[in-house]
């Protein structure tokens, strides 16, 4: 689970109805109201991310391991999705109902489901490590004998380096250098082969398996030109990385009203790229990574992701365009990615 409450930016300004306004970084920096004063950094805003995250973390905790996520819940986890989505249906036939035969089966066996591996579920934080006094704040030494000087960043599980910040020499890759934490890195069309190498084995200086993780994030239609030569320089160097694939942040455009969007039929196709290639280098295709957000209950999914099985259309985006960073898919359109992907894996 991953959040991000600090936004990276291509410029320190921008323009705003005419005017120059420093740019809306995040709301655990700034404000995105037009204002000049809104738009001055506030380190108050850095303990009130603090505690919004950790609020959220109690409640994902309950859910996960109170009981909601038992998979003898699966038929009811999505049962708005079944009733409304043209592909709810077939998500009830070829997933639900095959898990729900599989604990029958146990059961039928004498294997009792009635255990935490079936009934909770675990989970891990991430977020972009991107400003670095909120993170060097958090940073402990652990404190087992046979591990001291070893230092963690608390703010979350796992940290990633962003496109923009994995600068070598830069204070970003010096201060993740120097915790334990597993680690992610952006990887963009920009990257020069011969910079990511270097980067990852600086992060990673003993190659230890599980530390890197490269997130691609080129583009669909551009996967084929960008990643068959990556994959072949990591191995080539026999560097220990997980690979996964980022398709949303590739595949922003602008909607025919000005607003940023994204295409579902692009952040789809630039995955279908990235499993295939994999395949065809002989890489795993380890993970992916998606900003979604689910329903509002007082005023419905977000429309802020064009098409999915209810065919959203541009001129649809402004019945309930909310972002303040980057446009989202929203719950339906995220359960159908997530069909569509257990789809792959099931016939990779």
């Amino acid at each position: 689970m991953a959040g991000q409450y600090a936004k990276p930016r291509s410029s320190p300004t921008e323009m705003v109805n005419g005017v120059e306004l420093a740019s809306y970084r995040g709301d655990m920096c700034n404000s995105q109201a037009a204002d000049p004063e809104a738009r001055k950094a506030d380190p108050q805003r850095m303990l009130k991310g603090y505690y919004l995250s950790a609020a959220t973390l109690n409640l994902l905790r309950a859910f996960a391991q109170g009981g909601f996520s038992s998979l003898h819940n699966v038929h009811k986890w999505n049962q708005e999705f079944v009733k409304n989505s043209p592909v709810g249906g077939s998500y009830e036939q070829s997933v639900a109902r095959q898990i729900e035969r599989t604990l029958t089966f146990m059961e039928n066996i004498g294997i009792h489901t009635d255990m935490p591996q079936i009934k909770e579920v675990e989970f891990f934080t991430s977020h972009e490590a991107l400003f670095l006094d909120y993170e060097e704040s958090l940073a402990r030494e652990d404190s087992e004998d046979e591990v001291r000087g070893r230092w963690y960043d608390c703010s979350g599980h796992m940290l990633w380096i962003g496109d923009r910040t994995r600068q070598l020499g830069g204070a970003h890759i010096e201060f993740l250098r120097g915790v334990r934490n597993p680690l992610g890195m952006k990887v963009g069309p920009s990257h020069e082969i011969s910079n990511i190498l270097d980067v990852i084995q600086q992060l990673n200086p003993d190659n230890e398996e599980g530390r890197m993780t490269l997130i691609t994030r080129f583009g669909a239609g551009k996967v084929e030109q960008y990643l068959p030569p990556l994959i072949r320089a990591v191995k080539g160097e026999g560097l220990n990385v997980l690979w996964c694939c980022d398709p949303m942040h590739g595949n922003i455009r602008k909607s025919l009203s000005g607003c940023k969007t994204r295409s579902f039929e692009d952040i789809l196709s630039e995955l279908q790229q990235f499993f295939a290639v994999c395949q065809i280098e002989g890489a795993v295709p380890g993970g992916v990574h998606f900003e979604l957000t689910g329903k509002d209950e007082q005023t419905g999914d977000v429309t802020e992701c064009t098409g999915g099985a209810a065919g959203l259309s541009d001129e649809q985006l402004g019945r309930n365009y909310c972002t303040a960073c980057d446009p989202r898919l929203n719950a339906e359109q995220s359960l159908e990615m997530a069909f569509r992907i257990a789809e792959m894996i099931k016939e990779s």
